[in-house]
């Protein structure tokens, strides 16, 4: 199983945060993405029993997609205050209960984790799953590796393999960067062609299949989507590139260095000085 960190860690300081209250030590540190990160990954932990765990993360803001497209997540506010101190917290944490943390500067997790996954489904009846919120990553399914996206509520995922991925969304793996390319993607900031939209996209891929099949077949389209592709050519390319998870990352993590194995003694210790009460309990039980 490999953890998208970064997916998993805001997801659970929004979920508990809400309200206002943010859990804190007696000194006063902020821990509420730290716990519910925690919370989350032992609920998949228990649903989906790997034998193996990795844990990717983003290492800073700057990337080579920032350096192509500099305004690529520039609509991006700061993290919240309370969460800043918990990027490397957390960090601690999972390397205490004896999980691999990996991250290269100058690539997002995504990255990290499309290299991974590539490499490790080669490997003889191995199984990949990939932990995340983001369906970004839904163009790694493939025959050995599924994503496993969370949904709103506890132990509530959608299991990806390449079977749910045509019936739910009508794409294979490769036309979900496509769509990329044509629509964009907002919350990443890149625009893919202005005025198509995930319909328009869609559409498009049902019948072309591919961003070359509708490149190939302009003459066809209607006047005012033919305009707009033509307009926009450039764009489209370089969306379609952003969107595109690297899978030849210079990332090393082979399967003998993740076997999953909880390393209670240092967790245990690691939770007591964070005061996680419950959290302790659960490990000893």
């Amino acid at each position: 199983m490999l953890v998208d960190g970064m997916a998993v860690l805001f997801r659970a300081f929004y979920a508990t945060s809400y309200s206002g209250y943010i859990r804190k030590t007696s000194a006063g540190l902020p821990t509420n993405a730290v716990y519910g990160f925690v919370q989350y990954f032992f609920d998949a932990i228990d649903t989906f029993q790997p034998t193996h765990v990795v844990c990717c993360w983003d290492m800073g803001s700057t990337t080579f997609r920032t350096a192509q497209y500099p305004e690529y997540k520039g609509n991006r506010g700061e993290p919240p205050e309370e969460l800043i101190p918990q990027f490397d917290l957390v960090k601690e944490v999972v390397a205490e209960m004896g999980i691999p943390n990996v991250g290269l500067r100058g690539f997002e997790a995504d990255d990290c984790i499309g290299t991974l996954a590539t490499r490790m489904s080669t490997e003889p009846d191995v199984e990949v799953l990939i932990l995340t919120g983001d369906h970004d990553m839904l163009q790694l399914v493939s025959e050995q590796v599924k994503v496993v996206i969370m949904k709103k509520g506890k132990l509530n995922y959608a299991v990806y393999d390449l079977a749910l991925l045509l019936e739910e969304k009508q794409l294979t793996p490769l036309q979900v960067i496509d769509m990329k390319g044509f629509m964009g993607d907002t919350s990443d900031n890149y625009p893919g062609v202005k005025g198509i939209g995930e319909k328009s996209a869609l559409k498009l891929l049902l019948e072309y299949e591919t961003v070359e099949g509708v490149l190939e077949n302009l003459d066809k389209l209607p006047k005012g989507i033919r305009t707009k592709i033509e307009s926009n050519l450039d764009m489209l390319h370089l969306s379609r590139d952003l969107a595109t998870i690297r899978i030849d990352v210079p990332v090393e993590c082979g399967l003998t260095e993740c076997i999953w194995e909880l390393q209670v003694e240092t967790a245990t210790r690691k939770f007591e000085e964070l005061e996680f009460g419950s959290l302790v309990k659960l490990l000893q039980a």
